[in-house]
C-alpha cells in the first residue's frame, strides 16, 4: 500500500468522503424536491458547507498524535495540501449544482465561506485538537447564518451570513482562512490531554 493511501486510511478519509457527498446531496435533494426555486437560499448554501467541513474536521489529525509529528515526514507541506484539497472537494461538489435543478451559489459565497470555515476549524484544530475542532465553527455559524447584522463590525462578526460582496466579511474570511492555514500547517493538531491513567 501506497504511502499516500496509508495516509488517507489513517485519518479516515475514504468515511469522511462519503459522509461530506452525502450531507450534501441530502441538502441538495431536499431543495430540489420541495423548493420552487432552483437557485438554493444563502441560509441552506451556508449551512451545507458547514456540514461539509465540519464532517472533514476530524480528518486534521491521525490516531497517533506522535507519528504526526515525526521529524523523518515533512509535516507542513502535507498539512497544507490536506486542507486545500479539502477546500477543492467542497468547491466542487457544491459548484458542480450549478447545472442541475437545484442550484447552490453564488461562487463567491461558497468559495468564502468554505474557505473561512476550513481556516477557523485549522486554526481550532490547532488549539483545542481536531476532535474539538468543529465546535465554535457549527456555533458561530449557525447564529452568524441565521441573524446576520449589519455595519462593518456587525458584517466581521456575522461573516458567514453576508451577501457574497461584502468587503469586510471577504477580509475576515481571507483572515482565518490565512492564519488557519499557517497555524495548522506549521503546529498541527494539539496534543491530546494525558489521561490521568497513563503511567
Amino acid at each position: 500500500m501506497t504511502p499516500t493511501m496509508l495516509y488517507l486510511r489513517s485519518r479516515r478519509v475514504p468515511m469522511t468522503l462519503v459522509a461530506a457527498l452525502g450531507g450534501a446531496a441530502v441538502a441538495w435533494a431536499l431543495w430540489l424536491a420541495f423548493a420552487d426555486e432552483r437557485v438554493v437560499s444563502p441560509v441552506v448554501v451556508v449551512m451545507t458547507v458547514l456540514l461539509m467541513v465540519t464532517v472533514l474536521a476530524p480528518t486534521l489529525a491521525g490516531p497517533d498524535e506522535h507519528l504526526d509529528r515525526t521529524a523523518s515526514v515533512r509535516w507542513p507541506w502535507r498539512r497544507a495540501l490536506h486542507l486545500l484539497v479539502g477546500l477543492v472537494v467542497i468547491l466542487v461538489v457544491l459548484l458542480a449544482t450549478r447545472h442541475t435543478g437545484a442550484r447552490f451559489g453564488p461562487a463567491a459565497l461558497v468559495a468564502r465561506d468554505a474557505a473561512g470555515l476550513l481556516g477557523l476549524t485549522a486554526l481550532c484544530a490547532a488549539v483545542v485538537g481536531a476532535a474539538r475542532s468543529w465546535f465554535l465553527p457549527l456555533g458561530w455559524t449557525t447564529v452568524a447564518a441565521m441573524y446576520p447584522q449589519q455595519g462593518t463590525g456587525g458584517a466581521i462578526a456575522t461573516w458567514q451570513g453576508q451577501p457574497p460582496d461584502n468587503n469586510a466579511a471577504m477580509l475576515a474570511a481571507a483572515t482565518l482562512a490565512l492564519g488557519g492555514l499557517i497555524a495548522y500547517s506549521l503546529a498541527g493538531p494539539a496534543r491530546k490531554e494525558a489521561s490521568g491513567y497513563d503511567m
